[in-house]
């Protein structure tokens, strides 16, 4: 049954952004027995951030697996269940320490596809808390979902919504492929509609969540909400702003950004990431290199993050990323240099 048909008749209720991913998980284990959940404290503790909650009452201790904190030792273990058949989820606690492992992510998970002749596929998940406004300063903060957008072989989400949530999570666990969920700490507690039925978000597929004729907004993940909501304040100010939720930035949907630059002419990115080398600078080129280039009526602006860690003080926390204030700034001063 196609999935719009499939949301269309399926029960809709409000759950939050972290039930979201639970309910999916839960579903994923249901469906599959070779699905399994492990990682840092997501048994008995319940995920650090709650997320598994009692899956591991539901599904036993042989499903949802208890850790000790070695990033590079679970994400081989991953890596060797995914080669062998099995659908490992693992939940790494912050994503900061995805970092330690590296090198079974993008030297054996990412390539051993191609290096097999496509005789070997690693279907494996990697989901990964991350992002900063929780005051966990600067080994705990980070946005490093750029790092693994370069990695041929891996594929890079970031989810806003808790529809989006678990409809990616379901689609990356089915993934013949690795792939990496990178979720905003922020948005656990968020909350949408979610439909109860088991169906799929396609990986690679941007949502339009506004439409405008003034300029585009590009983001994911939370300044995807961020952008939303600058949206609706520049309306006021007469700036209609489309708003564009990459949702995957590996691979990336930029036939739906370059149709919006087309219409609107001018374009924004927001990231929570450093600035320098992120996401913006590659869509930035891609349309730079592509016709698109020739609708522009304006300089692009890319805002991401400060180039410097996340600071443990609050206020400078909050100053170290875009904000909703930053990006009504950012489209109005875009728009008003277009109209020059």
């Amino acid at each position: 049954m196609p999935s719009d048909t499939l949301e269309a008749v399926s029960e809709i209720r409000e759950l939050s952004y972290a039930e979201a991913v639970r309910e999916a998980l839960a579903q994923a284990m249901e469906a599959d027995e070779r699905v399994f959940l492990f990682g840092e404290d997501v048994g008995v503790y319940g995920g650090a951030f709650g997320v598994s909650g009692d899956l591991v009452h539901r599904f036993g201790k042989e499903r949802v697996i208890d850790t000790p904190i070695s990033e590079l030792g679970i994400a081989g273990a991953a890596v060797g269940a995914a080669i062998t058949g099995m659908r490992p989820v693992l939940e790494i606690q912050f994503s900061d320490f995805v970092t330690l492992a590296m090198e079974q992510l993008v030297n054996q998970a990412a390539k051993i596809r191609f290096m097999f002749g496509g005789k070997a596929s690693v279907p494996m998940v990697v989901r990964l808390p991350g992002g900063s406004g929780t005051g966990a300063a600067a080994q705990h903060s980070q946005s490093l979902e750029a790092w693994f957008a370069h990695v041929p072989g891996l594929k890079v989400l970031q989810p806003s919504t808790p529809h989006d949530a678990k409809g990616m999570l379901l689609a990356a666990i089915d993934d013949p492929n690795p792939v990496l969920i990178f979720e905003h700490k922020l948005l656990y507690k968020t909350k949408g509609h979610v439909p109860a039925e088991a169906y799929r978000v396609p990986i690679g597929k941007a949502a339009i969540r506004r439409e405008g004729t003034d300029l585009t907004i590009v983001g994911s993940s939370i300044m995807a909400l961020k952008a939303e909501a600058a949206a609706e304040r520049l309306a006021s100010e007469g700036i209609s702003a489309e708003v564009i939720d990459l949702r995957s930035i590996r691979p990336i949907d930029f036939t739906t950004i370059a149709e919006s630059v087309r219409k609107t002419h001018r374009l924004l990115v927001v990231y929570e990431g450093v600035k320098t080398m992120g996401i913006g600078a590659e869509i930035s080129a891609m349309i730079a290199e592509s016709e698109v280039f020739d609708f522009l009526d304006a300089p692009i602006i890319r805002l991401g993050g400060a180039d410097a860690p996340i600071p443990y003080n609050p206020v400078l926390e909050k100053a170290a990323v875009p904000q909703e204030d930053d990006i009504v700034t950012a489209a109005t001063n875009l728009v008003r240099r277009g109209e020059a």
